[in-house]
């Protein structure tokens, strides 16, 4: 099996469940190389996050051309960016190597509900590093923050991540999982805003959440680098997170949200 180098851009989790760390994790445990550019140190754990302290962007932009110069990722997941400066000097460095493969989180509220982004780097997000990617995959809050648009319901969700499609010219994947019921989906919509996807998942009843959406697009990116299509290297990362969730259902780390299982079994998740 080719070891496939994968970037992660994003920031650190002194937790161990979200950001880098839940990102090296998901890489390693579907047989990727993970090669990492931290974007910042937070303080954080299950409970909440405490502190947020940005990289200057020229070290992000030598961290990002130091893998990128020698070890040549075949895919790259980009993360937690708060930082306006910082936003900008990872679009302005990834730019000449022209990347085949970036999957952008936009990570702008943590699971506990702290703020991750800052406002103005918002407008840097939309205007520079959206239109680079080759997905976006926003939950339900950043939809909304994306679109402009207050997501109550299925039809408001659909007409946000049409909206963010249209204005970013590129494929996003809108995650329904802040939403109830027993049933969880997620809209894969084309650069056109038309629906390319839906895909259906059954709700995992657990506390340990913390660094699900990291691990859905590290694992999105690792397949994708192995080659999988869009629609594919998707509807097997949220097969691989869905059963490290379930398998991290009883695992007690922490006091709040832990963290989902990454090492559960994952060698079924990378057979071609």
């Amino acid at each position: 099996m080719k070891y496939i180098p994968v970037l992660t851009i994003a920031g650190s989790d002194s937790s161990g469940g979200a950001g880098i760390q839940a990102d090296i994790k998901a890489i390693s445990a579907l047989g990727c190389y993970a090669a990492s550019a931290i974007t910042a140190v937070t303080v954080q754990n299950t409970v909440g996050v405490k502190a947020v302290v940005p990289m200057r962007p020229e070290i992000v932009a030598a961290q990002i051309r130091a893998v990128m110069d020698d070890i040549c990722p075949e895919a790259i997941k980009i993360g937690m960016v708060g930082d306006a400066d910082i936003i900008r000097a990872i679009a302005e460095t990834l730019r000449p190597y022209a990347p085949k493969t970036v999957i952008v989180d936009p990570v702008m509220v943590s699971t506990s509900g702290s703020r991750l982004m800052q406002a103005e780097a918002l407008f840097a997000m939309r205007s520079e590093l959206l239109p680079m990617a080759t997905l976006i995959t926003p939950n339900l809050h950043e939809a909304e923050v994306l679109s402009g648009l207050i997501v109550t319901d299925e039809a408001t969700c659909s007409i946000a991540g049409r909206i963010i499609a249209l204005a970013s010219h590129c494929p996003v994947l809108v995650k329904g999982g802040h939403f109830g019921g027993l049933c969880k989906l997620d809209r894969l919509y084309g650069a056109d805003g038309s629906v390319l996807e839906v895909f259906s998942g059954d709700t995992v009843d657990t506390r340990n959440s913390h660094g699900t959406g990291c691990t859905l697009s590290s694992a999105i990116a690792c397949f994708a680098a192995r080659g999988f299509g869009l629609v594919e290297a998707i509807r097997r990362a949220k097969d691989y997170v869905t059963a490290a969730l379930a398998a991290g259902a009883d695992v007690e780390i922490g006091k709040g949200h832990g963290p989902v299982n990454h090492f559960f079994d994952p060698t079924k998740m990378i057979k071609q």
